[in-house]
């Protein structure tokens, strides 16, 4: 392996993140941008949580509010590798933030696909760069199928994906970014994990829902978050004026980083209280990317995993031998436990940070 790079060696991580911006892949992209540990190289993009195309309009415009128009976004491969499109309005809202607006975005999208700009990246600076996927792994899987060296040029890769020992959240077994290209998924796990035999490098990290479900957002963290930012009021939920308590949708508060996480959260919140019987939300993708940088949150066990591609109802499934009686090589190191206190302490207090600095951003 090449030489560590100032970079690293100041504690500093290169990341790409790949996204399908998404209520909380916006908060990941906050995080990121929050991070004093974090080089936020490039972020790219593929459909999801909303189709492709909002998902790069929506990812330009988070970074343009957290202050990096300077950070490259590109767009991937727009539709699964085999399946039809899905997308989750009911869950991220028609535009995938929730409540929120944001102005127009006026960075340009690159003229790279994601799965060039990944190998591109890889190569330009090996045995730097972790991948951290918060999406369908489609880019991913086309670059994979491009250039096979690629795990090895890369410092590694931590993903949120799978249900490894928890109920899924979009079929009873399956977790949502695995079932929308289950087969990207299958070529991507397969492919590092050869890789990883050959070269010696490490297995992917993988957080599933067993250990992102943990990391329960509240009101109170918002309105932590608001005081840490000085924003005013500081409960970032208050209702505009004149608007029905029950029908409120916008924040009205001073700062318009503050006002975007309560209004994207709130939608968020609604939708955990109508089918998980808590006001509040998982924010899945935030605790990835905090553990990417910071492994200490997390614990794994080396497993071998694999995609069910021709179930009748377990399509997209994570089928984990926790016995080990299929005696093959591990292929994921599976989270199996997170310390969701600490890393929400940390996302109050980064993004409340960031948003201080933020006050007078643009805003819709």
């Amino acid at each position: 392996m090449p030489p560590l790079s100032p970079a690293t060696i100041r504690g500093v991580i290169p990341l790409i993140l790949d996204v399908d911006t998404g209520i909380d892949d916006a908060m990941a992209l906050l995080y990121a941008a929050a991070s004093p540990d974090a080089e936020l190289i490039a972020v790219t993009c593929v459909g999801g949580n909303v189709d492709a195309g909002q998902v790069e309009h929506n990812t330009r415009a988070v970074l343009e509010l957290a202050g990096r128009p300077d950070v490259e976004v590109a767009l991937g491969r727009t539709r699964p590798l085999v399946r039809p499109v899905e997308t989750t309005p009911e869950t991220h809202g028609p535009r995938g933030l929730g409540y929120a607006a944001l102005p127009e975005p006026t960075t340009a999208l690159s003229q790279r696909h994601a799965a060039d700009l990944f190998i591109e990246q890889a190569a330009r600076r090996p045995g730097e760069i972790t991948l951290v996927t918060l999406g369908p792994l489609t880019n991913l899987a086309v670059a994979l199928l491009r250039e096979p060296a690629l795990p090895r040029l890369l410092n590694g890769w931590v993903l949120m994906g799978g249900a490894y020992r928890s109920p899924g959240n979009t079929a009873p077994t399956t977790e949502w970014n695995i079932q929308c290209d289950p087969d990207a998924a299958k070529i991507a796990f397969a492919a590092w994990a050869e890789s990883a035999r050959e070269h010696g490098h490490s297995l992917p990290t993988a957080l599933g829902l067993d250990v992102t479900e943990r990391a329960k957002i509240t009101p109170d963290h918002v309105v932590s978050l608001a005081r840490r930012a000085g924003s005013t009021p500081d409960d970032s939920i208050a209702l505009a004026r004149g608007e029905d308590p029950m029908l409120a949708t916008r924040s009205v508060a001073s700062n318009p980083i503050v006002r975007f996480v309560a209004d994207a959260l709130r939608f968020y919140m609604e939708f955990h209280s109508r089918y998980d019987g808590f006001y509040g939300a998982f924010i899945h993708d935030p605790f990835a990317l905090a553990a990417a940088l910071d492994p200490s949150l997390i614990r794994t066990d080396a497993l071998a995993v694999d995609v069910e591609l021709g179930g009748t109802l377990t399509t997209g499934e994570t089928v984990t031998d926790w016995r080990r009686v299929w005696g093959r090589p591990p292929t994921l190191n599976v989270a199996v436990e997170g310390d969701a206190q600490t890393f929400l302490d940390r996302f109050v207090e980064r993004v409340g940070e960031l948003a201080a600095t933020r006050r007078d951003a643009a805003w819709g």
